[in-house]
């Protein structure tokens, strides 16, 4: 059976760390906790299960600390996870599991990253990480924010899964560490001037998050799924100025780089919908729904683009149409992904109402 070390940096997160924690029970041989400065009952909560309890001093690095962490490490493999993460038992019965079978030579393990779910707790966001990984292989983090952890060799794929519980108050940390090294004139890499892009973008700072996403763009360096992302985001940020030609191009420049993708699918066909051209629309809509996800590669999967959200828009094209029985098909179709959606609810009880008015017109 292999043995594992949780490695983890904090700062501040009494009111998550113990579920956490809990949760990795009889997982984790060894938690190290690095705490980067806390000011509330964060180190007396990790210390009700652990003694390895580390400081240090934030430099704005993330990279830096997550090595910190690592480096306390003294088991076979090590497994990381940030404070609100959590293990559902279902996945914590499969990593117990894994501990009595992984092969030791296996480098990497990577487990499925729950995002965001619907109002009955099916996972509508995810990917995948790499989580565990052998001590002994020495892997770095790369990069002072949105590190990434440069892994290699024999990589397997767990069913298992880490669940995501945001619950911390958003906030500009990570773009004021970006402005802070381009104001002291850092060369960002590809995936920098990329996650910049996204952390402008979330600040509503559409025309600077342009300019870096095209700069990224340019390079020809980025991961193909992020190439995808950036034009659709970049997309985004030319609707939000306005710019519906510039929009559109963003958009249909996925298509260099792969097949179409559910996203965008659904984001051309919401233009075609706007411009009233519901025919149109109706094509992208149901392209999506044939589409389907890729969830073999390491890349965020959303799976409204594929779902419910597409058959929800044929649902309105239809119904703008005056084809209302094909509409509510639709709108059922959308429902068997979402039961309790309140919106969906509504239209069937609108073309329930709709249809019957027209059948009673039919017979008289």
């Amino acid at each position: 059976m292999i043995t594992i070390s949780l490695c983890m940096i904090v700062k501040n997160e009494e009111d998550a760390l113990e579920k956490c924690l809990s949760s990795v029970k009889g997982i984790a041989d060894e938690i190290v906790i690095v705490d980067t400065g806390s000011t509330d009952r964060t180190k007396e909560i990790a210390a009700q299960f652990t003694d390895r309890i580390f400081d240090f001093k934030w430099i704005d690095d993330f990279s830096a600390a997550r090595n910190y962490s690592f480096s306390q490490a003294t088991q076979t493999y090590i497994f990381w996870l940030d404070a609100d993460d959590h293990i559902q038992e279902k996945d914590r019965q499969v990593l117990l599991k894994l501990k009595q079978t992984l092969n030791p030579d296996v480098d990497s393990v990577t487990l499925n990253y729950y995002l965001a779910f619907d109002e009955s707790g099916n996972v509508t966001s995810s990917l995948r990480r790499n989580r565990i990984v052998r001590r002994d292989r020495n892997f770095q983090w790369i990069g002072p924010v949105h590190e990434y952890l440069a892994v290699w060799g024999h990589i397997e794929h767990s069913e298992a899964g880490v669940t995501h519980g945001k619950n911390k108050v958003y906030t500009d940390r990570n773009l004021q560490i970006y402005v802070k090294r381009e104001k002291a004139g850092e060369l960002f890499s590809p995936r920098d001037q990329y996650y910049f892009a996204n952390e402008l973008r979330d600040h509503a700072q559409f025309n600077k998050a342009v300019l870096y996403y095209e700069l990224f763009l340019k390079g020809k360096q980025g991961w193909i799924e992020d190439n995808i992302q950036a034009c659709l985001r970049m997309a985004d940020c030319y609707g939000k100025l306005g710019n519906k030609d510039k929009q559109v191009e963003s958009m249909c420049l996925t298509l260099t780089y792969d097949k179409p993708r559910p996203e965008f699918c659904c984001a051309i066909g919401n233009h075609f919908f706007e411009e009233k051209k519901f025919e149109t629309a109706i094509y992208w809509f149901k392209t999506a729904t044939e589409a389907g996800q890729d969830t073999t590669n390491m890349a965020l999967v959303n799976q409204i683009h594929s779902t419910w959200y597409p058959h929800l828009q044929l649902c309105l094209c239809y119904d703008r149409l005056g084809r209302f029985e094909l509409a509510n098909e639709h709108n059922e179709k959308a429902l068997a992904y979402r039961p309790a959606h309140p919106s969906m609810l509504y239209n069937r009880t609108y073309f329930q109402k709709l249809l019957a008015e027209h059948a009673d017109k039919q017979q008289g």
